[in-house]
């Protein structure tokens, strides 16, 4: 069992979760109530649900791996490790772009995602 990844997956399925409940109250429901064009609220709420898939599948496969540690595994939890430092820049860098003093902590998601990326490149070694 490789303790880094079981975390790494355990906290991305908490991520899933919050993104899945929470998100629909606060950017998904003012989106889709928004004055946008149709096309663009739904290729957006599209968007949304294709992140939910990404963040769910990187759940089971961090836990998959923890798990049974296939041949591969430290390729796979390298690159996942990868893409979730991507995600946790991409916020860190739009947070800081906010204005106010808590802008990093009013898109905090960086904090959650980083994490992930740090114990996944652990549990790739």
């Amino acid at each position: 069992m490789n303790g880094y990844l079981l975390t790494a997956g355990l906290l991305a399925t908490v991520v899933s979760a919050i993104h899945l409940v929470g998100g629909h109250v606060d950017p998904v429901r003012p989106l889709l109530t928004s004055s946008l064009a149709d096309v663009t609220k739904r290729t957006l709420h599209s968007v949304w649900h294709m992140v939910s898939v990404d963040l769910l599948a990187t759940a089971a496969t961090l836990l998959a791996l923890a798990w049974w540690q296939p041949a591969g595994t430290e390729l796979v939890a390298a690159l996942t490790a990868a893409r979730f430092a991507g995600y946790a820049l991409v916020f860190f860098v739009i947070a800081l772009r906010m204005p106010g003093r808590a802008a990093l902590l009013r898109l905090p998601q960086w904090i959650v995602l980083a994490p992930i990326a740090i114990l996944a490149g652990f549990g790739a070694r």
